[in-house]
């Protein structure tokens, strides 16, 4: 098997959209890894953050670069500024909300890798800040996950 080495400079990788605000740098992808994982940066606007969703498969942490979020991880609710750390696994639902004035930045980790082909579904149907829910939770099954509800609110 070929070893795949990898050494970007600052600012680039797969750059993705998802939802309005929400921009996504992938340094490595599942392509990349042999499908272990994906590691990606994601830019979250101010105030705003994913739905609350599962993921039926796939692990997930988020390591908080810059910003204050709000995260839900099953029933609890947790509050992570800079440098806090967070591990989402499979099965849980979870979500999470930069409550800032400012964008947000976290550094995201997924097992198995792939996540990028989801984001890549999902970016045209959120963009507009309008989606269509229906569309939107066919993409998140189609991958693997199952869209549960809206936003975490504010308070």
């Amino acid at each position: 098997m070929e070893t795949n080495y990898i050494a970007l400079e600052k600012g680039n990788g797969l750059r993705l959209g998802s939802g309005p605000g929400r921009d996504l740098l992938f340094k490595v992808t599942g392509e990349d890894t042999g499908g272990s994982l994906d590691y990606f940066i994601v830019q979250v606007e101010a105030k705003n953050g994913p739905p609350l969703h599962v993921h039926h498969f796939q692990e997930e942490t988020i390591h908080v670069q810059k910003g204050h979020f709000k995260v839900r991880i099953g029933d609890e609710i947790f509050y992570l500024k800079e440098g806090g750390f967070a591990y989402l696994p499979s099965k849980v639902p979870h979500a999470f909300l930069n409550l800032t004035d400012e964008p947000g930045e976290l550094i995201m980790v997924f097992s198995p890798g792939g996540g990028n082909h989801f984001f890549e579904e999902l970016g045209p149907l959120t963009r507009n800040g309008h989606p269509d829910r229906t569309a939107v939770a066919e993409v998140f099954e189609k991958h693997g996950m199952t869209l549960l509800g809206p936003p975490l609110s504010l308070d």
